[in-house]
């Protein structure tokens, strides 16, 4: 049986992990692409980045966007998180500090949930760097829900 997850629960969810799919408009259609994610408690928010291309100008546009995170143990158990937001892009200083923190977050998440010292994070966006400046962007979360499925 499907059932609602509550909101606590779906946080929990958001916090363990670091893959997602974002949703967007983009000349009036919908796109959907992976992306890696750090979820800030603090500010109940999603923190990502980019270079410049299709997904930030169609962002920059609508900002109305969506973020699902799915756990999958097998096709009758699992769970599913749906968050709604506005996208909201950073600069200087917000761009900097909120960069270092999901560079920090993402280490965290996968060093408890996978049990790796992941050294990539930061030589990922060294290589962004290089391709030019990061486009720091925060999803402001207007809701969330959930569902599971248990057996």
């Amino acid at each position: 049986m499907i059932k609602d997850i509550n909101n606590k629960t779906c946080v929990e969810i958001l916090g363990k992990n670091y893959v997602g799919r974002l949703a967007f408009i983009a000349e009036g259609e919908p796109c959907v692409i992976p992306i890696t994610y750090y979820y800030d408690r603090e500010t109940n928010s999603i923190i990502s980045y980019s270079t410049e291309g299709h997904k930030i100008e169609s962002m920059r546009i609508s900002n109305s966007v969506a973020l699902q995170v799915d756990e999958v143990s097998s096709v009758n158990r699992w769970q599913s998180v749906l968050v709604h937001g506005l996208y909201e892009e950073l600069h200087q200083i917000d761009a900097k500090f909120n960069l270092h923190e999901f560079t920090e977050g993402v280490k965290k998440v996968i060093a408890e949930r996978d049990k790796e010292n992941p050294h990539f994070i930061g030589e990922f966006s060294a290589k962004l760097r290089d391709e030019g400046s990061p486009v720091v962007y925060r999803i402001n979360i207007k809701k969330i829900t959930g569902k599971q499925r248990q057996g």
